[in-house]
């Protein structure tokens, strides 16, 4: 499902506003549950959580569930919010990614989610990605 399928406000019905609602400003809730696919158009799963930094205001993560089915064997991974490039004209994320280095990625599961304030588990994160 995509953002303008969630969309029960309406902000995205006028896409043509660029000062307002739409892929340059969007609703986090609406973001929940989009695919994320990668360069060779794999499915790598979709949104589950937006995490932001309640101090700085920054969008830090996006968390994506990969794998599994209804839940069961699903892997949750953070993935750091600047590698993560909107397509609008699919209505998903793009994560420039193989599925094969998903699968290895460092992740975690339903029930055990990691700090993600401590900053050595964010460098972590950040340095796997930014490869």
């Amino acid at each position: 499902m995509s953002y303008e399928e969630r969309d029960t406000y309406g902000m995205y019905k006028n896409q043509q506003q660029q000062d307002g609602p739409g892929p340059r400003l969007m609703g986090a809730d609406t973001l929940i549950g989009n695919e994320v696919r990668n360069h060779k158009d794999e499915d790598l799963g979709d949104i589950k959580e937006i995490m932001l930094d309640t101090q700085t205001g920054e969008v830090c993560y996006a968390v994506l569930s990969f794998g599994g089915f209804l839940t069961i064997g699903e892997k949750l991974f953070a993935v750091p919010w600047d590698v993560l490039k909107l397509d609008p004209a699919n209505k998903c994320f793009v994560l420039n990614e193989e599925k094969e280095r998903l699968k290895n990625a460092p992740g975690f599961d339903k029930d055990n989610w990691p700090n993600m304030a401590d900053q050595t588990w964010a460098q972590n994160i950040r340095s796997y990605y930014k490869n």
